[in-house]
């Protein structure tokens, strides 16, 4: 049997997930239909939004869901940029055409972002990350400067595990009057994600308006996901054709992946506090276990602000493929970055954001615990990392 500790590219479907998207499953009828199916399907639907908002401290309303993390960051970027414009094109002469951009955010708000300045004419303006991988709020506030159209960052750095002073980077795009879309999937069910506390005393379409979460990392069904956009906000939908959800996301609504993501964004956020307490103490002791065994090894991130189950190593002379071939031949599942750059032998960006060379973003391995981890999966990581290391360090 695999010992899974991947957790931050996928978590296992919650049982109470999947008993909700079989139940949900059953009702017959398009949440759109005026009939009395239809009607039973938008009252599941509804009832759905209602508990996620409740998790995500915002208004019903303000929630659009999605299939995931991917399409909720590139509708925030893409429906933001077009609404400021006017619609699809490159701005108006005249007009903030800025993305602000910090550096190691995820492949999909980078890609997104390559494609507005390829396509759209817009322009970049990078934030350096600290050693930590942090966005630092102060030099976030003066990237935010004349010609900013939007701005866009990370909760928490799903590779370093390094959580951001998200209500600080709000704060900073509301005094400058700059939308700013919030990437919370890596956050989301292990630190608390506020919408309406990190918005503040922010009004109209200025400060935090838009937060992404992905349901497949908290135990929902892969394609389930939403993004909160505030009512003042401007976006403008990349899909047309029904006019659901507020004109920002048409087709036909998944009923049952709303009831399973409703049921596991409550499950996660009740179990949050208990469950980043116990993965705290396995992490710390992988961690002073893997320190006494591999001293070269260093821990990347944030020693304590992160989250509470990221292990994220520099393991120098050692490349992070070899050392995941490795330990899938011992049985033991664990990443060398984003799953979405998975195949792809390339740097790690987060860590050359850090200020460390190419050689080094070579050097990594990301070991993420979840709700299904347990002493003895840290236990066989720990007799099966120190051999492995070894030996691809000698290639």
């Amino acid at each position: 049997m695999t010992v899974y500790l991947d957790h931050a590219a996928t978590s296992p479907l919650r049982a109470e997930a999947r008993d909700a998207w079989l139940e949900a499953s059953a009702v017959v009828g398009n949440a759109s239909s005026i009939h009395g199916a239809g009607q039973t399907a938008r009252r599941l639907l509804e009832d759905a939004r209602e508990r996620l908002a409740a998790v995500l401290d915002c208004q019903p309303i303000e929630v659009v869901l999605t299939s995931g993390g991917t399409e909720a960051a590139n509708l925030a970027l893409k429906g933001l940029w077009w609404a400021r414009a006017g619609g699809s094109g490159a701005p108006p002469a005249g007009a903030a055409n800025a993305i602000v951009l910090p550096d190691g955010e995820h492949h999909a708000t980078l890609d997104a972002v390559a494609w507005l300045r390829e396509h759209e004419g817009a322009r970049v303006v990078p934030v350096a990350l600290d050693g930590e991988a942090r966005i630092r709020p102060e030099r976030f506030r003066d990237a935010l400067g004349a010609g900013a159209a939007l701005a866009t960052a990370l909760v928490a750095n799903n590779e370093a595990g390094t959580v951001n002073d998200a209500a600080a980077l709000a704060a900073a795009s509301a005094v400058a009057g700059v939308p700013l879309h919030l990437d919370a999937v890596a956050a989301f069910g292990h630190v608390p994600v506020a919408f309406r506390t990190w918005r503040g005393e922010a009004s109209g379409s200025a400060g935090l308006v838009a937060l992404s979460v992905s349901g497949h990392k908290i135990g929902a069904p892969v394609g389930t996901g939403a993004l909160v956009v505030s009512r003042e906000a401007g976006v403008t939908a990349l899909l047309h054709g029904g006019g659901q959800q507020r004109s920002l996301r048409a087709g036909t609504q998944d009923v049952p992946g709303a009831a399973a993501l409703a049921v596991a964004a409550e499950l996660a956020e009740a179990e949050r506090e208990a469950e980043a307490t116990r993965l705290r103490g396995l992490r710390d002791r992988l961690v002073a276990r893997l320190r006494a065994e591999l001293p070269d090894a260093i821990l990347l991130g944030d020693p304590a602000v992160r989250l509470p189950g990221n292990v994220h190593l520099h393991l120098p002379g050692a490349p992070g493929e070899s050392l995941l071939y490795l330990l899938d031949r011992a049985g033991i599942a664990v990443s060398t970055g984003s799953a979405c750059q998975a195949g792809v032998p390339e740097p790690s960006h987060v860590v050359m954001a850090m200020g460390l060379d190419e050689r080094a973003a070579r050097q990594v391995l990301r070991i993420t615990l979840g709700r299904t981890t347990t002493d003895a999966d840290v236990d066989a990581l720990l007799a099966a990392l120190p051999a492995a290391y070894r030996q691809a360090a000698r290639r």
